[in-house]
């Protein structure tokens, strides 16, 4: 049995029946790899084998009597793989818009809070028709194949974007019938220690001494905190700081948002963002920044909505490396960065993006690891709830400050082939959440040589969200172009 932690409590928390905080994973997969060929129930019960010894997969949440302290993970000991993985078949042709159509009606169901908080399905009859960055067009027949869709949601409670990547590589194998990655590896992923439900007497009594402890914490968390005030208003003085918070421009997807989910995916060459870094000097990072904020750009721009002022995007930055805390699923920090929307040119972007980028990068570090983690840790179990509840009911995204536009995350993934219960990973496409005052998230993780991109948002804010994603790999040959030109003017 372990205390959620503060951050992970939070997400609990924060959640909605409009604002559901899970994350979701689209992988498209190539069944012809698996030995013996696929099946559903073979599939199940390798999945079923493979996750025994993953917490996250494994465990449920329980309360702690009158909330006296955060909820506590316990193991399910009634855990049932039957209630976690469906298996679904695509309408009709089975193509790539039937597939969206069923993946954004899944990613608009919430996740059930009495069982282990994740769930799974497998789509059969999926007709790829060569979508991706080297792929023919999309509804070209002679391209089709058939592909198995696997969508995966788990809730944030449970998972970051970094800890997302290690429970890939737990599940996930280098050839079709080897062991998975972390396995061959040496590593071993940290199964349940408790197996027993704790009773309601036990879980009344850790409430008790948790709430005794902790008013102790305050005096460790506010003088770090003060200082990166003071240090923060040094910052700002000098121009070094980055971008504040509440100074966004209002755009159409800043509003409450609603239950329905919207999906959009495209697929880039991880080769053009490694050329433009080695051409411009910028890293991966910015060139991902700058490319989304083109793509923004157009998009708004195209429906007549691009504001004057450059968006704010808040970037969460993994902080496990330098972390002082053990225990916790979620280890982030966030940074806020411009995204250049108000300039035409991508060569001129990126070097605006990679100057501001740089000083937000240091601010970022400045602030200590654990200072989002000491401060949810600190607040009462139901704050956070509380506030966006009253929050979403005075519809204050609609009236205030704009806090920021959208939520944007650069996950590096594995760059070899990966196998996926035997099944060869065609395609892995991450999706974050949403939240009232931005309704519209963009994951990008690259994976084998691919640069996926994730879109997902709120269809009252993005209606078509697809037309956004369709500008990503336009910015992107734009920009490679200006960094080819700048190059050879370089060398001349």
């Amino acid at each position: 049995m372990e205390r959620l932690s503060g951050l992970d409590a939070s997400f609990l928390y924060l959640e909605t029946p409009e604002q559901m905080m899970h994350v979701c994973a689209i992988f498209v997969l190539d069944p012809t790899t698996i030995p013996g060929g696929y099946s559903f129930p073979k599939f199940r019960d390798a999945l079923d084998v493979a996750i025994a010894d993953i917490p996250q997969f494994t465990q449920k949440v329980r309360k702690v009597p009158f909330e006296l302290a955060h909820p506590v993970w316990v193991h399910d000991s009634h855990f049932d793989i039957n209630r976690h993985i469906h298996r679904v078949a695509l309408p009709g042709d089975g193509g790539y818009d039937e597939m969206i159509e069923l993946c954004d009606h899944l990613a608009s169901l919430p996740v059930n809070r009495h069982h282990p908080l994740w769930e799974m399905w497998v789509i059969e009859g999926y007709r790829d028709a060569g979508r991706g960055p080297e792929g023919g067009k999309a509804g070209d027949p002679a391209n089709e194949q058939d592909k198995l869709v696997v969508f995966v949601k788990m809730h944030h409670a449970t998972v970051d974007g970094a800890s997302g990547a290690s429970i890939v590589s737990h599940l996930c194998a280098l050839e079709p019938d080897a062991r998975p990655v972390a396995a061959a590896m040496g590593g071993a992923s940290a199964g349940p220690k408790d197996t027993r439900e704790p009773g309601t007497l036990e879980m009344l009594g850790r409430g008790v001494v948790a709430g005794v402890l902790h008013p102790l914490s305050l005096p460790r968390i506010v003088q770090p905190s003060v200082d990166v005030v003071v240090k923060t208003v040094e910052r700002i003085r000098k121009g070094t700081a980055m971008a504040p918070p509440f100074r966004a421009p209002r755009t159409p997807f800043n509003n409450n948002i609603t239950g329905g989910r919207a999906i959009g995916l495209a697929d880039m060459l991880l080769d053009d963002f490694k050329e433009i870094r080695r051409v411009s000097g910028a890293t991966v990072n910015d060139v991902v920044l700058t490319v989304a904020g083109g793509a923004l750009r157009s998009y708004l721009a195209e429906r007549d909505e691009l504001p004057d002022s450059p968006l704010l995007a808040t970037v969460p930055v993994s902080v496990r490396e330098e972390t002082q805390r053990a225990g916790g699923m979620n280890k982030v920090s966030a940074m806020f960065a411009r995204l250049g929307t108000d300039i035409d040119d991508p060569w001129e972007r990126l070097r605006s993006m990679e100057s501001a980028n740089r000083n937000a990068k240091d601010h970022q570090k400045a602030i200590p690891a654990d200072a989002l983690q000491d401060w949810a840790e600190f607040a009462p179990p139901r704050t956070f709830g509380l506030a966006m509840r009253t929050y979403a009911a005075l519809r204050v995204s609609e009236r205030g400050p704009v806090v920021h536009n959208l939520v944007i995350s650069n996950v590096p993934g594995p760059q070899l082939p990966l196998y996926f219960m035997g099944a060869k990973i065609d395609a892995l496409y991450p999706l974050g959440p949403i939240f009232h005052g931005a309704g519209l998230n963009v994951t990008v993780l690259s994976n084998n040589g691919v640069v996926h991109v994730g879109v997902i948002a709120c269809p009252e804010a993005v209606p078509d969200p697809e037309r956004l994603v369709e500008y990503f790999p336009r910015e992107l040959a734009r920009l490679k172009a200006s960094a080819e030109e700048a190059g050879g003017a370089g060398s001349a």
